[in-house]
Order: structure tokens, then sequence, then C-alpha cells
């Protein structure tokens, strides 16, 4: 069968199309996505403003169109952290429900590291043993560990690099003293709940998934996705503390040059950056292996399994 996915993120709606068949990995066939900045398109209130509402709902109804084109037979849609937190999020998704016909739904916090955890569960097999996964989005930090395909511990902190660009990083190069009031903030938010995985011992595997992680493997010198994704890729502690100081004295034209980064996200580097060494610093984590799997595979896993589409194609 295939299935269309519509991710509505903090930072980009994504429909991804992809063939499920029985006992084979979803295999993608199609990808549609624009940079809606949701996370960016917010009043003081919290609330997403009418220029993000109607980007949100013009993009929702071309993914539709697309889904229709290239042969879904079912569409699942969802949302996370910037339409989760928003204040108006019933009004914003009555209005794209009124204007598309398509009903999306909103992923708790836990739920979305639960699929990631999935997904990252599902690409690496049970010879990963005990499984730790982070994955940094627009909006939030999700953090998942355990030995099954469901975790034992999930939960999502308010710490996605749009976020951070947005309300600490805003207005030019931050100074010194931004950055270390940050990094503090950010090591206080993680290390808060930081017992629930630790208390089950070191992982056998700490993996990372996001646009964000790959960009940041890519800038310490991993594998450019033009290789494939069956190439293993990295984040090495060490290397990206050294890249830290560098980042944070870039103009946003030298982040953008940077392999693979793109000018749209330039501005989130840095704050990615200091959640990611955060991580892996309070789990004492020399490097995190980059997943080429994240949230959108673990929605369409859960669903196939719930299709009980393990038959013969």
């Amino acid at each position: 069968m295939r299935v269309g996915v519509l991710d509505i993120g903090s930072n980009t709606g994504h429909l991804l199309v992809v063939d499920a068949h029985g006992g084979a990995a979803p295999l993608p066939a199609y990808s549609y996505k624009q940079p809606l900045r949701l996370a960016e398109h917010l009043d003081d209130s919290g609330a997403v403003t009418q220029a993000g509402i109607d980007a949100l709902a013009g993009f929702t109804a071309e993914a539709l169109v697309v889904a229709e084109d290239k042969g879904c037979e079912d569409l699942l849609a969802f949302a996370t952290s910037a339409v989760r937190d928003a204040t108006n999020s019933d009004a914003v998704l009555e209005h794209v429900r009124e204007r598309t016909g398509v009903d999306i739904g909103v992923l708790s916090g836990e739920d979305e590291a639960r699929l990631t955890f999935l997904a990252v569960r599902r690409w690496f097999g049970w010879s990963a043993g005990r499984l730790v996964v982070f994955d940094i989005g627009g909006g939030s930090l999700e953090i998942a560990g355990g030995q099954d395909e469901a975790p034992d511990v999930a939960w999502s902190l308010p710490l996605g690099a749009a976020r951070l660009a947005r309300t600490r990083l805003s207005g030019g190069r931050p100074s010194e003293d931004m950055i270390r009031r940050l990094r503090r903030d950010i090591r206080a938010e993680i290390a808060r709940d930081a017992g629930h995985l630790l208390r089950a011992g070191v992982p056998d595997r700490a993996a990372a998934s996001s646009k964000t992680f790959r960009s940041l493997a890519r800038i310490c010198g991993a594998a450019p996705s033009t290789a494939g994704p069956l190439v293993p890729r990295s984040l090495p502690c060490d290397e990206l503390s050294r890249w830290i100081p560098k980042l944070a004295a870039m103009s946003p034209e030298e982040l953008a040059s940077l392999p693979g980064v793109s000018p749209s996200r330039s501005h989130q580097i840095l704050p990615g950056a200091l959640v990611a060494e955060a991580c892996m610093d309070i789990f004492d984590l020399p490097a995190l292996e980059i997943c080429p799997w994240a949230l959108r595979e673990g929605v369409i896993l859960e669903r196939l399994d719930q299709l009980s589409v393990l038959v013969p194609a």
C-alpha cells in the first residue's frame, strides 16, 4: 500500500509518500516540503499568527493534492510542538480542517519521543541492546530509552533549536554572556529529569535523529547525505565542543556556508549544538550515532503494525 505522512513540524511542513510491503522497510517514494517556520510565527501571547495559519493551511492543501496525485491510500497527518504549544492550537487546526478537510492530529511530547524511539529501534534492531535516543526538533527536545520497541522512559523538553534561536539568541551575534546563560539553562532543564534515564545504567547504544543532529554531524566530518542512508555517521562530543566557539563567532552567511546547513536554519545551528553537547555531557556519552529514521518513520511503522501489513506483497 502507498501511504502519505504529513508532518507539520516547528520548522517545516513535510509530506513523505512511502510504499509499504509486508516484511520490508517503508520505501520512500516521494517527498514534498515547505519551510513553514511555525515556531517563529508566534505572537507575544504564544498564538500562531494569521500569516502562520495561512501558510499552514496553504501547505496542507497543496500536500493533499500531491498525496492524491501520487496515489496514496491513506494520509496520516500530525503536528508537533509548534502547534501543540500554541495558545490558539484548536483554532488553528479547525481553520485547516475547514479549508482543506484534513484533520491534523497533535502528538504529545511523550508520543513524539515514543514514536521516534520506535523508528530508531527498528533501524538498529535488537542487537542495539538498551537504546537511548535523542531528537532535537524546532520546538522541543525528545529523549527516550529502553530495551524494547516501546521505551521505558520518554519525555519532551522545550529545547528546540528554532524556539531557542527565537527566544534566547535573536538580535544579531550573541555575546559570550548570552551563550553562557543559555548553556547553563539548557543543562539545568535536561539534568532535572536525567535520573529517569540514568537509573537504568549505561546504554548499549546511544543514537540521535533529526535534521539538527544530521547537520551537526556533517559539520563535524560525517559523510554527506549523497553517500546514502546506510553509511554509518556519528557526532563525537569532543569534536562538537571544539566547533561551538567557532559557530558562535560566525556570521549568518558563514554558518549557511557550512556543509549540511541550509540558509533557513543557519540561525538554529548554535542553539542546537548547545543542546546536543549538553545531552552527551549530562548522560556521559562520548558520541551519538546518527539514525536516518525519525518521527515520520515511527508514525508509519506504528500504522503498519495496527493494520497488520506483515503479509507478502
